[in-house]
């Protein structure tokens, strides 16, 4: 089993980067293999909205010269897709935005002279996130819009877990987070597990 964990926060010792410790860590500890890539390390050019992509049959067809492919491979190659953001202005980084755009127009090929069926029907994907807001009103507008983009490559969204920062002397990870993430992880891992 493979996973591949987008991740989208700038800091290495962050919160999101926290999260996912104890995440990655009960994954290993399952044989999972886990590809993360740090998309702010990344060339992701914005889509152009050219559709050049639209009427390139095999392959992305994009006309930018990136990281994108290699991204795009890793996720083809993967059980579930883990989107793994802080929340900036209600919605994800944008590196992962960028990203999130390219992949849905170049895999999805619904407007060109041929339509053709997504090639990421039937992937799972899930997120973690990190917010400032309490989470009904930090991440929302996040979790509707992933929803609506893995409908529209359709992609089957697993869910979220999502922890708030508070932003004051309060200890952002504690036992519970910890406990919390690793049965987030054994859960996503039995519904995988169950669905092959």
């Amino acid at each position: 089993m493979k996973y591949t964990i987008l991740m989208g926060s700038p800091k290495h010792d962050g919160n999101t980067a926290a999260l996912l410790s104890p995440f990655m860590e009960e994954n290993q500890s399952r044989g999972i293999e886990q590809d993360v890539i740090w998309l702010y390390e990344k060339n992701i050019q914005a889509c152009l909205g050219c559709k050049n992509c639209q009427n390139v049959r095999e392959g992305l067809g994009c006309v930018h010269s990136d990281d994108f492919q290699d991204i795009f491979d890793s996720i083809q190659s993967s059980d579930l897709v883990i989107f793994a953001t802080p929340i900036y202005s209600w919605f994800c980084t944008p590196p992962m935005k960028a990203l999130m755009d390219r992949l849905i127009y170049a895999g999805c090929k619904y407007y060109g002279e041929e339509k053709q069926r997504s090639v990421y029907a039937g992937k799972k994907v899930a997120t973690i996130a990190t917010c400032g807001y309490a989470p009904e009103k930090g991440v929302d507008l996040w979790k509707e819009g992933l929803k609506r983009w893995c409908k529209h490559g359709e992609m089957d969204y697993l869910g979220m877990y999502c922890h708030r920062d508070l932003g004051r002397k309060d200890e952002f990870m504690t036992e519970v987070v910890e406990k919390e993430m690793r049965d987030f992880a054994r859960a996503w891992y039995v519904m995988l597990r169950h669905s092959f």
